[in-house]
């Protein structure tokens, strides 16, 4: 529950539900003397682990590469939002760099060549396993919220209340209307008194 509430204030950045971030909201759980798959079998967290990775694999490279390799939301959106910290011309440097950084990212694991209708397929396949193992649960084990749903969560909810200059990605997830119903069923039980005037689910 802890790393629920923890996650919600970074939601909006595209790139910060990192490995690293989500490792770090274990280790506060641990040093808390609980952790959220606890009530896990060995084998489910073997599964829980793949999930993970695939959300990682999946839809943290699709938002990196909607951020940073489409040019439409590259030029419009990602370079003014990731150099607004910064005075001129460091705001430009410091984004354009990021954008090389990225992309020799994607090339490296093989999405350097990909279009936005492939990205956007990943994408879908992605969303149609997380939905299969849903199904009609709350949450994707048993009755509580593990590191999964936290993860899936902070990356569905980003997908869905970011602006981009189009609706494709987010149309994707709201195909699966109990992935949908899903994070709106977590922002109002976690969060629904805690961010008022922010983004929603339901405002999107």
């Amino acid at each position: 529950m802890q790393l629920l509430l923890l996650c919600r204030p970074f939601c909006k950045c595209v790139t910060c539900l990192s490995k690293w971030f989500v490792g770090q909201m274990q280790n506060i759980c641990l040093h808390l003397g609980h952790s959220l798959s606890d009530g896990l079998d060995e084998v489910q967290k073997a599964e829980m682990k793949a999930y993970m990775e695939l959300v990682n694999n999946m839809l943290l490279t699709a938002e990196l590469y909607l951020q940073w390799c489409d040019e439409a939301t590259v030029g419009e959106i990602t370079h003014a939002r990731y150099g607004s910290p910064y005075p001129w011309p460091l705001n430009h440097i410091l984004a354009y760099q990021k954008q090389w950084e990225v992309k020799r990212k994607m090339k490296a694991i093989g999405w350097g060549n990909k279009t936005l209708d492939q990205v956007l397929e990943d994408v879908d396949q992605c969303c149609q396993a997380l939905s299969q193992r849903l199904g009609t649960q709350p949450y994707f084990f048993n009755k509580q919220p593990t590191e999964l749903d936290a993860l899936v969560f902070g990356h569905l909810y980003t997908i869905l209340t970011t602006q981009l200059t189009n609706d494709e990605l987010s149309e994707k997830v709201k195909n699966y209307s109990n992935l949908l119903a899903f994070c709106r069923r977590i922002e109002q039980h976690y969060f629904e008194d805690r961010g008022k005037g922010s983004s929603s689910i339901r405002s999107s």
